[in-house]
C-alpha cells in the first residue's frame, strides 16, 4: 500500500507493508524511497507516528538523494572550497610561493593547507591527489597492521592507484590494490575495505565462507558498504 504523509510542510511517498511480525521496520533505499513494514492490523497513526519520529532522518536521506542525483559540483580550486579528508569536509588554504621547492598539501589547523608555486588549478589538483595518494597508503598500511591478526598470510605487495571501478583488489599473489579515493573516506569504511580485501586473501570469491569470515571479523561491515553506496560520489577532486 502506497500513501503519502504531510508533516512540518513536508509530503513524502511511503510504501507499507503489513507483515507476520511483532515489530516495526523502515528503510530507505539509494533512491529515496521509504519503506515501512509494520504488523498486520497496524492501525495508520502508529504507522504514522514512526514516520514522525524519524521525519529529521527521512527528510536527511532524500536530501542526499537529490544531491546525489546532481551530481558533484565542478571544482575550481580557489580558497575556501571543501574536499572530503577522513569523512569530513574541510576548506583549502591556498598558500602561493614562489620559493616553494615542490607543490604540496598538510593537513592542519582543520584545513588542507596547498603549498603551490602558482594558482594554477591543474597544479592544485595534482598536489591533491599526490597528498590523497600518500595518505591512502599510510591510512590503508595503519588498518591492515590491525587487522593482521586474524589473517595467517600477510599481503605481498600493498599499492595504491587510480581505479575507476574498484575500492580494493586482491589477486592470488596476495598483491593487495586500494583505491586513493578511499583517503577521502572515514577510517572504518578504510578498515572495511582493508578487511574485505585481506579476507579475499582466504577466499578469493565472494561465496559464503568469505561474507562469514568478513562478518567475524567486522559484525557491521554493511554500514560501511552503505556509506560508500550513498557517498562516493562526493569523492572527488
Amino acid at each position: 500500500m502506497i500513501q503519502t504523509h504531510t508533516y512540518l510542510g513536508e509530503t513524502i511517498r511511503v510504501e507499507i507493508k503489513y507483515k507476520n511480525r511483532t515489530s516495526f521496520a523502515m528503510r530507505i533505499d539509494s533512491y529515496g524511497n521509504v519503506e515501512v513494514q509494520a504488523p498486520k492490523g497496524t492501525p495508520d497513526a502508529k504507522v504514522h507516528q514512526l514516520l514522525e519520529k524519524n521525519w529529521n532522518l527521512i527528510q536527511q536521506k532524500l536530501t542526499e538523494m537529490n544531491e546525489r542525483l546532481q551530481g558533484p559540483e565542478k571544482k575550481v580550486y580557489e580558497y575556501g572550497e571543501s574536499f572530503l579528508y577522513l569523512g569530513k569536509t574541510f576548506p583549502i588554504q591556498i598558500n602561493v610561493d614562489v620559493n616553494t621547492m615542490q607543490d604540496h598539501v598538510v593537513f592542519e589547523d582543520e584545513k588542507l593547507q596547498i603549498y603551490v608555486k602558482q594558482h594554477d588549478a591543474e597544479k592544485i589538483q595534482q598536489a591533491l591527489k599526490r597528498f590523497y595518494y600518500k595518505e591512502c597508503k599510510a591510512l590503508v598500511e595503519k588498518s591492515i597492521s590491525v587487522y593482521q591478526y586474524n589473517f595467517k598470510t600477510k599481503p605481498s605487495s600493498i599499492k595504491i592507484n587510480d581505479s575507476k571501478t574498484t575500492w580494493g583488489t586482491c589477486d592470488t599473489n596476495r598483491r593487495l590494490t586500494f583505491n586513493w579515493r578511499l583517503a577521502m573516506a572515514p577510517q572504518e569504511v578504510i578498515d572495511y575495505v582493508v578487511v574485505h580485501e585481506m579476507c579475499h586473501m582466504v577466499h578469493l570469491n565472494h561465496d559464503r565462507s568469505f561474507w562469514r569470515l568478513v562478518g567475524k571479523i567486522m559484525p557491521d561491515y554493511r554500514e560501511k558498504e552503505d556509506w560508500l553506496k550513498f557517498s562516493s560520489w562526493k569523492m572527488t577532486v
